[in-house]
């Protein structure tokens, strides 16, 4: 999905006045040129103690009140103060980025009144912590201890670089975008916004009024706010390479500015950002705040700078931060489906919606999107099944509202690839699982089984279709060349199922796959463009095979000759059913040897050819298989890493939040017989805990939600203790009688646990 070009209110419109008085500085900050009031004058030498303390408290009842916008100068970084209440840099004389986001956004009449109404106030959510305000002399007295230092103990100054002189005018910039609406040519548009966005240099020489002015005062900003309207505005009807270059432009200045950043700052910058989005959406006290007519700009602009944050964040290799971090939980707790359908109606038009910003949204938050959107979409299914079975005067039949998939446990996957075959149009149908010849009713729990043990049998190496790597611990798709792939097909409609479904799958592949997975998201009405087709790269390899990476990347590094060490052509090796055959990476590949010249051309092929070219048909099976069932324009909000959490969940259990989350029926939580279980269950290995979990619930993975989603309830048994515990899995349901003592508890929670598979009624 494009990025959006920040809209005309990003610049010009009047940001909330500056940032909360009581702010935590950081290490090292100091009082800055401009800032507040001056200095008293050093006392003279000689003078003692008492008259000091008089004079400072004279000097001190004339001096005016400290600004309410003032702000501390981070004495190690000058970096944006995007949103208010990020210290400002005032010492260099050029202005930086930072300066120049900070001054457009300014409000000057936000410079006295601490209780104007429209004083926007951001604590810090996590550790709000209110700090004493800094008297002037105490501020002095850190001024003279720094300036008073040895030079040799002084940090270097580095040297402030001049603007570049820029005399375009706003007249100049009009007459360019007419003339290039008349000819069609864009050649001086464009040049002006790639040079003008090309560094913040570049930036504040063109918009700023004075290039020789200083950014050290909150009066006036000293930028030329109407050349910067006419700007974005043009901007807005501009061609798309032209917009290209501008966001290029400044991802490209916010990685040079973060060079040498450390995470934590960083990870401030954004959390300061999300805050004051949160704020805006649920303020602590609404009347504090302009209507929200007058502002509706502002959770936009906040949003569009975080895009651009978030992209130059992707592009530095390794991230600074986790992309976890620019999740905005707040938003869990709007009204998710109604952006969803604005985003859906509207698109990435002029009406904002979150779901044009997807790295925003939690993954919980998308999981409720999904489900929701799955379900408007069962009903609609199951309602036209009704209309037509009325439409032809039949009777109805609620069957007909269902997927029933009916399989013999002894022919599970030829049953179940007969089925979903037969019935593809119902594939979007709330799906109930019967085994033939067992009386279990579908609550939930058989259709989680029949998702095991299909997967169990399918991935199992002796089936052929997947390969398992022990070195990384997961399945690949087999290469082996077949007449037909409908069992691959089953296997991603298996895992769209799942997702529709909300079932979690013990299915271990590599990050790759759900990479390819989302190539493209939705399904192209071409049939004939390639599908499950994504740029990989030896990080990819590694996730798969890794000795095979390792030992390509050893011949990047290779200082010798490698054509002659080596004696390779651009061809590859493969072992099919006993038989050795040779494929060509390129055209005469056979008779190419690899050099040192061409290597990494050599290595970017092999790579491609394992993870692309190889399994096409494969895979492409797969991707339709999948999308067959999950085709929604709510997978493009995903990322690859959230869509594996949604289909596998998480493999790491936390059975103290298990723990704190159950639900008792008939006993209580302080009864012997669950503290004994307690003591067992914590003190289990990780695999029978697994055990444990999948035998109350159908499966060992963790929700998306974490424990607490798993609604898990023990129950108290009336039955002998002689008896083993009984699950509902269905219901996540434990029924546990009143067994004696601890051994016991345990003896019969093993036994129950490691036999746990059919379902019957007694």
């Amino acid at each position: 999905m494009s990025l959006p070009i920040p809209s005309t209110a990003t610049a010009a419109a009047d940001l909330p006045p500056g940032p909360d008085p009581g702010a935590e500085l950081p290490q090292g900050a100091e009082l800055g040129q401009g800032s507040a009031a001056p200095p008293a004058a050093e006392e003279e030498e000689g003078e003692g103690e008492e008259e000091e303390e008089e004079e400072g408290e004279k000097e001190r009842e004339k001096l005016p009140p400290l600004p309410a916008a003032s702000s501390a100068a981070a004495g190690d970084l000058d970096f944006p103060l995007v949103c208010q209440g990020l210290e400002r840099g005032a010492k260099n004389q050029f202005s930086t980025f930072s300066n120049f986001i900070t001054t457009i956004n300014q409000k000057k009449e936000g410079t006295g009144n601490r209780n104007s109404p429209t004083q926007l106030v951001i604590p810090n959510i996590k550790n709000v912590r209110d700090l004493p305000p800094m008297c002037l002399d105490v501020r002095q007295k850190q001024r003279i201890s720094i300036d008073t230092l040895p030079q040799e103990l002084k940090a270097p100054i580095p040297p402030e670089p001049s603007l570049p002189i820029r005399t375009k005018t706003v007249k100049d910039f009009q007459d360019d975008i007419e003339k290039s609406k008349s000819s069609g040519d864009w050649k001086a548009v464009h040049d002006f916004y790639s040079t003008t966005f090309d560094s913040f240099l570049e930036i504040n020489a063109a918009f700023k009024k004075d290039t020789n002015s200083a950014f050290n005062t909150i009066e006036d900003s000293g930028i030329d706010a109407k050349f910067v309207n006419v700007v974005y505005d043009a901007l807005l009807n501009t061609p798309q390479d032209v917009q290209k270059s501008v966001l290029k432009g400044i991802i490209n200045g916010l990685l040079q500015e973060w060079k040498g950043i450390s995470q934590r700052r960083f990870k401030q910058v954004v959390d300061r950002l999300l805050q004051f989005i949160s704020l805006r959406l649920f303020p602590a006290k609404p009347e504090e705040f302009p209507p929200m007519m007058k502002c509706t700009w502002w959770i936009p602009s906040a949003t569009k700078v975080l895009a651009l944050f978030n992209a130059a964040n992707s592009l530095i290799s390794p991230p600074i931060i986790s992309y976890m971090d620019f999740y905005n939980s707040t938003l869990d707790h709007i009204d998710l489906m109604e952006e969803y359908h604005n985003w859906q109606c509207y698109g990435n038009s002029h009406r904002f919606s979150f779901c044009q910003y997807p790295f925003i949204i939690s993954i919980a938050a998308k999981k409720v999107i999904i489900q929701r959107d799955s379900e408007q979409q069962m009903i609609s299914i199951a309602r036209q099944s009704l209309v037509d079975k009325v439409s032809r005067r039949q009777k109805p039949d609620m069957n007909m509202l269902f997927l029933n998939v009916k399989v013999r446990r002894t022919h599970l996957v030829s049953d179940s690839l007969d089925e979903l075959a037969r019935k593809r149009a119902d594939l979007k149908k709330k799906l109930k699982v019967t085994f033939v010849g067992e009386a279990g009713l579908d609550m939930g729990g058989l259709t989680k089984e029949w998702f095991l043990l299909l997967i169990r049998q399918i991935f199992h190496p002796d089936y052929g279709m997947f390969t398992y790597h022990k070195d990384s611990r997961c399945h690949w798709f087999s290469s082996f060349k077949c007449d037909n792939y409908s069992e691959f097909r089953l296997v991603g409609a298996l895992m769209g199922l799942a997702v529709y479904n909300s079932i979690t799958l013990d299915i271990r592949f590599p990050p790759c796959c759900y990479k390819k997975l989302l190539s493209p998201p939705i399904v192209p009405c071409d049939h004939n463009t390639l599908v499950g087709i994504c740029d990989v790269t030896l990080d990819d390899l590694f996730q798969i095979m890794p000795e095979l990476a390792h030992g390509l990347n050893e011949l990047l590094s290779y200082e010798g000759n490698v054509e002659e060490d080596f004696y390779s052509t651009f061809q590859v090796f493969q072992e099919e059913f006993g038989v050795i055959k040779s494929y060509n990476l390129k055209p005469n590949g056979d008779k190419i040897p690899v050099t040192n010249q061409n290597r990494k051309e050599y290595v970017q092929l092999y790579v491609d050819f394992l993870l692309n070219k190889s399994i096409y048909k494969q895979f492409a099976a797969f991707y339709y298989g999948f999308h067959s069932v999950c085709a929604s324009y709510a997978l493009l909000l995903l990322r690859p890493e959230e869509v594996e959490i949604l289909v596998c969940g998480s493999p790491e259990l936390d059975m103290s939040a298990l723990q704190r989350s159950t639900q008792y029926e008939g006993y209580q939580k302080t009864d012997l017989t669950i503290r004994y279980f307690w003591d067992v269950v914590l003190g289990f290995s990780l695999d029978l805990q697994k055990k444990l979990l999948h035998f109350a619930t159908g499966s060992d993975r963790v929700p998306v939600g974490g424990m607490a989603d798993l609604n898990f309830k023990i129950s108290k048994s009336e039955t002998s203790t002689n008896w083993l515990p009984v699950a509902h899995t269905c219901f996540n349901q434990l029924c546990l009688p009143p067994y004696k003592n601890k051994k016991e508890l345990k003896q019969k929670l093993i036994i129950g646990i490691s036999n746990a598979e059919g379902f019957g009624l007694e």
